[in-house]
């Protein structure tokens, strides 16, 4: 099995000022996204992924992160399981976020 792709927060906050087009997906649970969100992103709690895949586009490219990485890891590798071909992790996740002082949204 290849590696996950990943990047880093800066890297992903870059992509979210460019305006990129890609869908992010918050795989924390609904009290952690509401302390602090990334603006644009999408709550969809690691456990409710299978059930809620459809709101997932596998046309578009993907970025998924949870509060440090792991959760958003195996997010990524059951999408990449099941035909979705364009998704990465977010090292780090919401931790190097708010470490690195990045933008939030509160929910």
């Amino acid at each position: 099995m290849s590696p996950l792709p990943a990047i880093t927060v800066q890297y992903l906050n870059a992509k979210i000022t460019a305006g990129d087009d890609f869908q992010l997906i918050d795989v924390r649970e609904p009290d952690e996204h509401a302390q602090a969100a990334i603006s644009g992103s999408t709550l969809i709690p690691l456990a409710s992924i299978p059930a809620r895949i459809a709101e997932i586009n596998p046309a578009k490219a993907v970025i998924i992160h949870c509060k440090a990485g792991g959760r958003s890891a195996r997010a990524a590798q059951f999408l990449l399981e099941n035909g979705y071909n364009d998704v990465t992790n977010v090292t780090g996740g919401m931790d190097a976020w708010l470490d690195a002082a990045l933008p939030t949204s509160q929910e």
